[in-house]
């Protein structure tokens, strides 16, 4: 059982290659690879899995062969994540499946292009995540002080939330509040500081933190950071334009444009092993937990 670990700015992931989607792999599995101390450690599980192999998704799109299949640290299935499809193309090159330097991923959310130097051991590797849907505004909490934000859709659902306040000091140990009646399956919120003018090339740059649903702080957030870059714009009276977000675990570039918005960042592979089968049947069955 062949398994390989990596991250996208320290977002980190446990790779399983699973071509013809044989792994059973329930959400007690999940938690226990997530987990930082009976398991590998990880934010979520990429499963690399022929598209063609799966019976629980979204019908294959003719000439895509890869599906990108994530799970978030707790088990549940996720509809799409940016840096995570980033590792996952970095793994397909690894593995020798990756046919060319621009490769469509089959995802929950529909296909996305990642576009890559297949000869680039940790370079820079863009996805073309689609268009950002801005929904309703909204309101998140934090330790009782509240901060507007705005619904964005990027494949799956962000409340990002634009903000003057120290974002070094929140404390986001715990959930944010949010209107679940508006997002009924849970959200990412993201606290973005307002955009500030950068050289060297970006249009601007900000700085995020980011809660996600099903795993808790993150060091980063590739579909959250398109969410936080299309919030700051909007903040400016813009739609388009160029941004580099300062994450917790690295630096990443946003691409908005009036069609489409583009991720650009690194995606590092750091380990690769084999799982104990024992431990991976243990794994199987649901362990009892104790709330804290």
């Amino acid at each position: 059982m062949q398994f390989s670990k990596g991250h996208g700015t320290e977002n980190d992931f446990v790779v399983l290659p699973d071509p013809d989607a044989t792994l059973d792999l329930t959400p007690a599995r999940v938690a226990a690879l997530c987990d930082r101390r009976r398991g590998l450690g990880a934010d979520g599980v990429l499963r690399v899995v022929r598209w063609a192999a799966l019976t629980d998704a979204p019908a294959p799109v003719p000439g895509v062969e890869w599906f990108m299949d994530y799970r978030n640290a707790d088990g549940t299935v996720v509809e799409m994540c940016g840096n995570g499809v980033r590792v996952f193309a970095r793994y397909l090159a690894h593995a020798g499946w990756l046919s060319g330097g621009e490769t469509p991923v089959g995802t929950r959310s529909g296909v996305r292009v990642v576009r890559m130097d297949p000869t680039s051991p940790d370079g820079e590797i863009s996805v073309d995540m689609g268009p950002a849907i801005v929904g309703e505004s909204s309101t998140a909490s934090v330790d009782g002080a509240f901060f507007p934000g705005v619904a964005v859709d990027v494949g799956n659902p962000h409340l990002a939330c634009v903000t003057g306040h120290d974002i070094a000091a929140l404390d986001l140990t715990v959930a944010p509040g949010y209107d679940r009646a508006l997002f009924p399956h849970g959200v990412n919120v993201e606290f973005v500081s307002p955009l500030v003018a950068a050289g060297g090339g970006p249009d601007g740059e900000l700085t995020m933190r980011v809660h996600e649903r099903g795993v808790g702080e993150t060091r980063s957030c590739g579909t959250g950071t398109v969410a936080a870059v299309v919030a700051a714009l909007r903040d400016t009276g813009r739609h388009t334009g160029t941004v580099a977000v300062h994450t917790l675990g690295g630096r990443l570039r946003v691409t908005v444009e009036a069609a489409t918005t583009v991720l650009h960042g690194p995606a590092v592979l750091v380990a690769h092993g084999e799982l104990t089968r024992s431990w991976w049947e243990a794994a199987g069955q649901e362990p009892a937990r104790v709330s804290s």
